[in-house]
């Protein structure tokens, strides 16, 4: 057993620093017309926040979005559920489209990274997962 300890070691030390998968896909935007309304979570949609829509990922995850033409990222917070227009994998809030460049384009190819959970979603926890 003794023998085989630094390899369990580098075994879990391997499997903790393994890279995050990365999603990429289709991304789009969501607006003004939206803002006050509640959100899937809850909570009212805000333009002016770095929030998202995803199809499955719990409330509360802090995703990295990187738009893949110009490298240029945004981190937002999963707090509503979408998008429901094509094959899209993501609807960001007016602000995080800003950030990364793509209010012009209206739909643009991203890529997707979850980087954490905010605690105050109790834990990345959501209804219905």
């Amino acid at each position: 057993v003794r023998r085989l300890l630094p390899y369990i070691f580098i075994l879990a030390l391997n499997s903790a620093c393994a890279a995050k998968p990365v999603i990429v896909g289709q991304a789009s935007w969501y607006g003004p017309g939206f803002a006050g309304r509640p959100t899937a979570s809850g909570e009212p949609f805000r333009p002016s926040h770095r929030t998202a829509a995803h199809k499955t990922l719990p409330f509360g995850t802090v995703v990295k979005v990187t738009h893949s033409s110009t490298g240029r990222s945004v981190r937002v917070v999963i707090n509503d559920r979408g998008p429901y227009a094509g094959n899209r994998i993501i609807d960001l809030s007016k602000r995080a489209a800003r950030r990364i460049g793509m209010l012009d384009e209206g739909v643009a190819t991203v890529e997707l990274r979850v980087v954490g959970c905010r605690d105050s979603y109790n834990r990345c926890e959501s209804a219905g997962q």
